[in-house]
């Protein structure tokens, strides 16, 4: 099991985006910034669908994803690799719904898509960058 620390957490929560790598069951890729994501728990992300047709769809058919954070000065950064569920209710999706909410109250998530982590990777420039950290 990967274990996301206490530094990536803290490069996440001061990401501009998290980048969300989907893929179709063929392989065709789909890449999508987005805001509505957060660090879970110390091995789940959350990502709140709120306009994710293709993201969506190739996670039903293709539920392997990879997403990348990073924060500027100084440069630091992780990708996650794992396995994305989708949640349509239950107490994730409803405090999804909530934070989207208390946000932007306009918007009206409809799913809440939970990503367990298996493996995480250093994308902090240097020659440890791309290297296995988790």
């Amino acid at each position: 099991m990967a274990r996301i620390t206490a530094q990536m957490r803290e490069v996440a929560e001061k990401a501009a985006a998290f980048v969300v790598a989907t893929a179709t069951a063929s392989g065709e890729p789909n890449v999508v910034p987005m805001t509505f994501a957060r660090v879970l728990s110390d091995d789940e992300l959350l990502l709140m669908d709120n306009f994710l047709r293709k993201t969506m769809e190739n996670i039903r058919a293709n539920p392997r994803v990879a997403i990348s954070v990073w924060r500027q000065g100084p440069s630091e950064g992780y990708q996650f690799k794992g396995e994305a569920r989708i949640e349509t209710a239950g107490e994730i999706f409803e405090d999804g719904v909530k934070w989207v909410q208390g946000k932007s109250p306009k918007l009206n998530p409809r799913a809440a898509v939970v990503v367990k982590v298996d493996s995480i990777y250093l994308l902090t420039p240097g020659l440890e960058s791309g290297n296995r950290v988790s």
